[in-house]
């Protein structure tokens, strides 16, 4: 699809996020359009149903088919399966960072943390879906630096049963961060504070 195609869809299938992911969804990405999703899998959402904006705001959901053979549920924990809840977290980030660059945020994304995070749930094998709401209180674009935050409120239901909330989630898309030419040791290769980016 067109980058104005990818910027006016409101509902993202599977096929379109592990695109997104390789960088092959889009085919003619403007300079520095180097963000992605996790490939699975660390993808923690197979479909998007819904993508909107209003303003400096918008709407995203998310949703996550639980399956039996999760590679959680094989480590966390033996005899006691279940899904980690810092995985419902990186959900809503994953999904914050796709709506930064849906509307127009060029660079990659990089989770910046987030407030109250509560638990009231959990995920199991047998569950069938998760979905994921997030309320995107704040989408700003800062013109000195070309970086991209959104800031959002989020919330985790199973089958229906709202299990868990994310206050104040926020991510951020920056240029010139990208480290393609992993494993070789090169101007990206090492971590530390992201300079002068915000």
């Amino acid at each position: 699809m067109t980058y104005k195609e990818f910027m006016e869809k409101t509902q993202f299938n599977m096929e379109d996020l592990i695109g997104f992911s390789y960088g092959r969804l889009v085919d003619d990405p403007p300079e520095f359009f180097d963000a992605r999703l996790p490939a699975p899998p660390f993808l923690m959402v197979n479909r998007i149903p819904l993508i909107q904006r209003s303003g400096n705001q918008g709407f995203i959901v998310g949703e996550q088919d639980i399956r039996l053979d999760a590679w959680y549920f094989q480590c966390h924990m033996v005899s006691d399966p279940v899904q980690p809840g810092c995985l419902c977290v990186d959900a809503i980030w994953q999904l914050l960072g796709f709506f930064c660059v849906w509307r127009g945020g060029i660079g990659a994304g990089r989770a910046l943390g987030c407030g109250e995070i509560s638990f009231n749930g959990q995920i199991r094998p047998y569950n069938k879906v998760v979905r994921f709401e997030v309320n995107v209180k704040r989408f700003s674009q800062l013109k000195q630096s070309g970086a991209s935050i959104a800031i959002g409120d989020g919330r985790i239901l199973v089958d229906g049963d709202l299990i868990s909330e994310v206050k104040g989630a926020k991510v951020g898309i920056f240029q010139g961060i990208v480290y393609p030419d992993y494993p070789k040791h090169s101007q990206n290769s090492l971590g530390g504070m992201l300079k002068e980016a915000l």
